[in-house]
Order: structure tokens, then sequence, then C-alpha cells
């Protein structure tokens, strides 16, 4: 852990943005357990589920343009805070819910709460080259991802067995403090050189009035650059049987395994073990791989979690499902390491609110339709069935991007400012 451990005790920037990231994120899966359960307990149906997983989809698929564009113009420490502050007021908003159990309201909380996300999520990613120096770059990449499946590990966890013990008030209102926290932290940040706000060419009242072509600009740079294009349908493969997952963890928890919101934590406690574990794994791996062997890991991390996911979907004994979805997770972290290292490299500043936006709302999108036909498919299919067709589907992924290597379409681009052997971690891996 030495690597780590000095990046977050010399790196004071990055450390107050880590903090804030450890405790908004345990909190976000308090929420997430909680809405998921209570909109079991209340109605028993994976079509509820499904609506409230669209729900928070469609909105935050619609903010991505404005995100990034956004991001890319103004000063992304403040846009950051606001996102913060924003979702806090709604996260509150969900202790009506206990008490009121109509199901629209978690509708409209969970979409209201998901708009506010992009400006937050894509910011964090676009200012990480800006609060590290190149040397600390794929360290700062490596531990802000496995920190996100710490936190997911921790927070699921601990969700299940609070909620059970202690009620959903007490999620919901610790989401809300958790995010009040974060932009505590953001706040703390000092700018280091260019600041937060990325250098662009000054605003004019036709690029006021016109934010969508600033937006059209940055798919323009994306379409470009074929290795940014492809890592953006990377995410759109996983989602199309990764939307679906989110609807099966909740069903398999309460329904097919019949334990509870513990069931549901413990599904994607297990879950956020394997992207650790993955994530540990592609830091060293990261250090050491070639361009060429770097699409070649893609393939294959995509073939074992599509393969762990279907079998997943078909074990009867609990155990086992959650070593096989570990696995599947395992796999997943492998190549959202990798690829974020390489964006990381390859982006252009004054694009980079406008990528990571785009490809997130790319990936909402595809979650989106999946999650519809999990939804709709659950009132008449066994979960078990849904489940193999959506790891079937995710490993399409490996196909297309099996194709796009072999066939020379996915050429390394100069990188942004960055030599190569600059963002080399040298010394001791970690774990």
């Amino acid at each position: 852990m030495s690597s780590f451990a000095q990046l977050l005790r010399e790196n004071r920037n990055y450390r107050y943005t880590w903090m804030g990231q450890v405790v908004s994120e345990i909190g976000d899966h308090f929420n997430n357990i909680a809405v998921f359960s209570l909109a079991l307990a209340n109605t028993k149906s994976g079509l509820v589920v499904s609506g409230i997983m669209l729900s928070r989809a469609i909105p935050a698929m619609l903010a991505g343009p404005l995100a990034g564009v956004l991001l890319d113009r103004l000063d992304r420490k403040r846009v950051m805070i606001a996102s913060d502050l924003i979702r806090a007021i709604i996260a509150f908003g969900f202790i009506i819910t206990v008490t009121h159990h109509e199901s629209w309201l978690l509708y409209v909380l969970s979409g209201l709460l998901m708009f506010a996300s992009p400006f937050f999520t894509s910011g964090r990613g676009a200012i990480l080259p800006n609060i590290t120096t190149p040397e600390e770059l794929h360290t700062a990449n490596s531990l802000t991802q496995t920190t996100q499946w710490t936190t997911l590990t921790i927070g699921t966890f601990l969700a299940g067995a609070s909620i059970t013990q202690f009620g959903y008030q007490w999620a919901f209102a610790g989401n809300a403090v958790s995010f009040l926290f974060s932009a505590l932290c953001i706040s703390r940040l000092q700018s280091r050189g260019k600041g937060f706000r990325p250098k662009r060419k000054p605003l004019d009242e036709t690029e006021v009035v016109r934010p969508w072509h600033e937006y059209m600009e940055g798919l323009r740079y994306m379409r470009s650059n074929p290795l940014i294009l492809g890592i953006g349908l990377i995410g759109v493969g996983w989602a199309t049987g990764g939307g679906a997952a989110q609807i099966l963890f909740s069903l398999f928890g309460e329904v097919v395994y019949n334990r509870g919101p513990a069931g549901i934590g413990i599904i994607w406690g297990c879950a956020g073990i394997g992207l650790l574990a993955g994530g540990a794994f592609a830091y060293r791996l990261g250090k050491k791989l070639s361009f060429s062997a770097y699409k070649r890991t893609i393939v294959a991390a995509y073939i074992v979690h599509g393969g762990a996911y279907v079998v997943f979907s078909q074990v009867r004994n609990f155990y086992w499902g959650l070593f096989f979805i570990g696995l599947s997770r395992a796999a997943v972290a492998i190549s959202s390491v990798l690829y974020m290292t390489q964006l990381l490299r390859h982006v252009s500043d004054e694009f980079r609110g406008r990528v990571f936006s785009t490809m997130e709302s790319m990936t909402w999108s595809a979650m989106m339709l999946s999650m519809m036909g999990a939804g709709i498919a659950s009132q008449y299919y066994d979960p078990r069935l849904i489940g193999a067709v959506s790891g079937i589907l995710s490993s399409t992924t490996a196909i297309f991007w099996g194709w796009a290597h072999w066939t020379g379409k996915l050429p390394e681009p100069p990188r942004q400012g960055i030599e190569p052997e600059e963002v080399e971690v040298h010394g001791e891996p970690t774990v």
C-alpha cells in the first residue's frame, strides 16, 4: 500500500478529494439499498425496481451534455460543490417516502438525484490530471477506482445490516449528510497552476446561447479519435447486460434467495469485493502492459465477465453465486482501471468534461434499455433466465473490441503532454 499511502500523504488536493469520495459513496450505497429494498417491500414487483432504475438512468443521460459543456466552461470545483449541495437537499427528501408509500415519490426523487450527479462524477474525473503530477496519475486513477469499489463493498454490507436494524430513515439521512461532507472536502481544494477552469477560447454571445454546438464539438473530437470512441463503446457493450444486473441483484436478494435487505446488501457487497480485487490486479498489470497487450486484456476481461455472470445466474447455492458474481465484477474492474488510465493519458483537458460526461450518458442510455427490458421480462420470465441473457449480452463487448484490435482500427493516439515513462509508477506495487 506504500504508493497509495504516499499519494495521500503528499498530495493535499487529492487527499481531500479522496476523503469526500469515501464518505459520499458509502452514503450513495445506503440510498441505493434503502430505495430498492423499500420498493420491493412495498410492491414485491421487479417492474417497480426497473421503473426506479429508469427514473435514475434517463435524467443522468439527459444531464450529460449540459454537465459536459459546463465542466469545460466553468470552474469545475464550483460546479462539483453545487452538485453536492443540491444532492444533499434531495437526499433528505427521501425520508418522506418511508411513511408515504407512493412509488411515484421514489421515481421523482431518484430522477432529481441522478440529474445532479454527472456534474460531480464527470467533474471528478476531469480534474484528476489537474490535482496530480504526471508521475502520480496512474496511482491516483487506480486508487480512485479501488476506493469506489471498496466503498461499494463496505457501503452495501453496512446498508443491508443497518436498514434491517435501524430502518430506512437513518439510511436516507446518512446519505444527505455524506453529500455535505463531500462539498466541504471539495471546497478545500487549492488551485495548482492552471486551476480548475479549463483553458478555452473566450465566450461570445453566440456560444453562450448555443451550448449544443460546444457539445457537438466534443462529439466530433471523440469521433476523430478511434481509441476514445472505442472506450466509450466498451461502456455501451457492458451496459447492455449491466443495466439488467442492477435490477437482478435486488431480485436475487429479495425473491430468488429470499434474504431481504441483507441479501441485497450481501450480493452487492460481494460484487464490490470482486471489483476491489480486480482493481488491485489491474494496478499491478497496468504498469507493465504494452498498448497492444492492453487491448488484448480487454477482450479476455469481458469473456470472463460475461461467462461468470451466466454461471452466477444459474447456480442454486447462495455462496457459489456470491463467488461467481465477485469473479464477474473482478473482470469488469480490470477493464475499468485500464481504460480510465488510457483516457487520462490521451484526452485533451479542454475536452475532458465533455468526453467523460458523454461516455456516462452513452452508458446510461444502454443501461436504460437493458433495465427496461429486464423489468418487463421479470413479469414473465424467471430471473435466472434473464441473468443468463444479460451475461451473454455483456460478453459481446469482447467480440467488438477484439475485431477492432485485430483489424488495426484502434491505433494509439499521441499523449496529451505526458511522456509515456512519466505515468509509470515505480517501486513496489500495492496489495
